[in-house]
Order: C-alpha cells, then structure tokens, then sequence
C-alpha cells in the first residue's frame, strides 16, 4: 500500500526534537528521555523527547516508520496532534498502537469524518483516559466505536463539531467523568438526556454555547439520569424561566453551577443574578467559578425573601416559603441616603446679632463672605470668619484660605459661624 503523501509523523517528531531545536535539559517535570535506538538507526542518539509531546499544526498526514515510533515513543504520555491534516483512521491507529503508555490525546481539527473508524484500529486506543477530538466533526458512531474500545477513558472533548443530535451508544460507557460538548447546536433537552444513558457516572457536564432552551424532564427522572453529576456549564444557554433553574436542584450531587450569558437573567443586576441564584440552589458551593461561602449564603436568602415579599401571591416561588420558615418575615432595609449634604442651617453670629441661615457647602469661603456681606454690612476684605463646630474640643477655626470649599470643614446643622472685623 502506497504511503500517504505529506509530512509523517516520524519525520516531524526528528525535526522538532532535534537536538538543535531542542536541547537535552534537566529538572523536575522536563520527562526528558534519550531512548535506545534499533541498531544502524540514522537518528541513534540524536533525539530528547520528553513524556509530552507537542506537534501541532505540522502538516502530518501520515504516521511514518512504525518501528522508529516504538523506540522513541515508548515512555510517551501525552499526545497533542491537533490541527494537522490526518484523515485517515488507520494512520492514527499506526501512531497510536506504537505509544503504549499513552493517557492523553488530542485529535482536534484534523480531517478525521473523511474515513471510518474500524474497530480493530480504535482497540489501539484502549489505554487512553483523555481523548479530545473537538472540530474534528467525528460522527456519533465514530464516538461510539470509540467508546466501545476505550474502557478506561475518563474524559472526552466533543467541541464545535456541529452536532443537533446525539445518537445514543449500544453500550454504556461507565467510565466517563467529564464530557465537554460546548459549541455545538444541542437545543433540545431530549438529546441531552441521552448523555444521561450514555455516561451514568458523568461527574462534570460542559454545555456551554448550546443554546438549550428549556429542562424538560420530572425532578425524579433527573435524579435517575444524572445520579452523579456534581458540575454543570450551561453559560450562554438559551434557559429563560425560573423553573428550569430550580430543576437543577433535583440533581442529587450537584454542588457546582455556571449560568452566566442566559436569557433568563438579561434584566436583572450583577448582584441580584448571583443572590437569587444563590438562594434558589441551596446546595450549590460554587457558583460561576466563585466559592459560595456560608455568609454570603445567608445574606442572599434574606434578599430573596425582601425581593418577593411585596410580589403576588401567584408569583411567589416555593423557594420563598422555605426561606420564610428558615428566617421568618423579614422587615424591609431601610433607605438610607448616603449622598453627601448639600446644604446645611447655621447660626452665623456678629457682634450682638445671631441670625439662622441655610448655606450650601459646595460654595467657597470666598462665596460665602460675599453672600454674607449683606447681613454683616462689611466688605469681604474687612471680614474674619471663625467656624466653630459643636463637638469641637479646641474652640473656634479661622476660616482663612480664600479657596477652600466650606463641605471640607465638616459643617453641619447647628454649627456656628462667627464673623468679626479686621484690625486695622
């Protein structure tokens, strides 16, 4: 069989882990290794290959001699072969089944719905726990072969490859914890469900940019299909109703949730998203990636309760009444107003004379002894003022600077202004 044209794997790896591109180094994590070479081999003592390779975006097409894979690639651990032009299955398979302590793979972006994936050839994939294979819009019964063959595989990147079904597995895959699945066009919780059936030990669900409109399934159905789930991604679903929040509860482990970018919360604030969220999912402890601490906890049912309390009694959420057993009915805060004073009354004494004023405090002492003119008869060059607060343990403060703004002072209602004529 002819050798596909392009660029083989083996040909790359030689490149890039030439001695030249990459030197021989020590030191903790480098999984630097200087493998035995078959006899009379041309790269005998040439090649440092650490325990992690990576030959993205190389151009391979093809996997090269398969008896140089196997000298040089036996402690190899990860695989990153993303955005690379394989498309055939079986030159995979060759990379592959030459890799024999291979955990981690990464397919993504190479050209792999071209070909079938034969079972004998996903059997070389058998010890890998993390497979990615995102745009590379392998088919559901590529997945499926793939599932069938893979018995230890923990987690599985399924991203951006178009997919608005799922195609449910003849055979469980007990295995799997995480399943990554963003950015395709699953918007129908029936497909969802089948995750469910496929991966009954699915610990971490990643939805993200899926535009799911709605949870359609009874609270016990969702316990039995999601038994272990314990982190949901729905960022930038399409979910726009309480309800389907508050189904999330009926998933029996969950204690991690993201929500962010969903229709349901357009038009509510920062801060009364994370509270209402917070206090309708009581056994969540992360929420958008932030810890959710038993303080903040409180403080959010306690919000809920004072933002339903003046609803219909037809709006109210059942989460409500729990609360209110929780912490009884609470009084609504009170409005304070923490804008700073604009104005405050005064007793502005001279000589004999005490006359109440209003000033405002934005004004400057400049201003003030012009509006004070008037009442005092004396020109503001000829004009002392003295500010003398009510609590002040020192006695009056000449208010000599010109330029100063009277709110720097302090003033407040009450306080007594002293005006007196300059000494000639």
């Amino acid at each position: 069989m002819d050798q596909p044209s392009g660029r083989s794997f083996m040909q790359v790896l030689c490149e890039k882990y030439s001695p030249e591109n990459f030197p021989y180094r020590r030191g903790p994590g480098m999984g630097v290794h200087v493998p035995a070479t078959p006899q009379g081999s041309p790269m005998k003592d040439r090649l440092n290959l650490p325990s992690v390779l990576v030959l993205n975006s190389c151009g391979i097409t093809c996997a090269g001699d398969e008896n140089e894979i196997a000298a040089f690639c036996a402690h190899v651990s990860e695989l990153d072969l993303s955005d690379n032009k394989l498309e055939d299955w079986h030159e995979v398979s060759k990379i592959v089944s030459n890799v024999p302590h291979l955990e981690f793979l990464n397919l993504s972006s190479n050209p792999l719905s071209l070909s079938v994936l034969e079972r004998r050839c996903a059997g070389s994939f058998a010890g890998v726990r993390k497979l990615v294979l995102n745009n590379s819009k392998a088919s559901w019964e590529t997945v499926h072969t793939i599932l069938q063959e893979l018995p230890d595989l923990e987690e599985l990147f399924l991203c951006l490859n178009d997919y608005e079904t799922v195609s449910c597995s003849p055979v469980c895959c007990q295995s799997l914890k995480l399943l990554h699945i963003t950015d395709n066009n699953l918007q129908d919780w029936t497909e969802i469900r089948k995750l469910g059936i496929m991966f009954p030990s699915l610990d971490t669900l990643i939805l993200a940019n899926n535009n799911l409109t709605t949870i359609e399934e009874s609270e016990d159905s969702l316990a039995r299909l999601f038994p272990n789930l314990r982190s949901i991604n729905l960022h930038k679903s399409g979910l726009h109703c309480w309800e389907d929040i508050d189904k999330l509860n009926s998933f029996p482990k969950l204690e991690e949730v993201k929500l962010l970018g969903i229709p349901l919360l357009q038009s509510y604030t920062t801060e009364e998203r994370r509270k209402l969220l917070i206090a309708r999912l009581p056994s969540i402890i992360k929420l958008n990636g932030s810890i959710v601490a038993d303080g903040e906890r409180e403080d959010s049912e306690r919000f809920f309760i004072r933002y339903y309390m003046e609803f219909p009694e037809e709006e109210v959420p059942f989460r409500y009444h729990e609360l209110v057993t929780k912490y009884g009915k609470l009084e609504p805060l009170a409005v304070v107003d923490l804008r700073p004073q604009s104005s405050v009354k005064v007793e502005v004494h001279f000589q004999d004379k005490v006359e109440e004023m209003s000033i405002r405090l934005d004004q400057t002492v400049a201003e003030l002894k012009k509006h004070l003119k008037t009442v005092v008869q004396l020109s503001t060059s000829n004009m002392l003022l003295f500010y003398l607060d009510q609590e002040a343990p020192f006695g009056p403060e000449e208010m000599k600077y010109s330029s100063r703004a009277l709110h720097s002072y302090g003033i407040r209602d009450g306080d007594k202004i002293y005006v007196e004529p300059r000494m000639k």
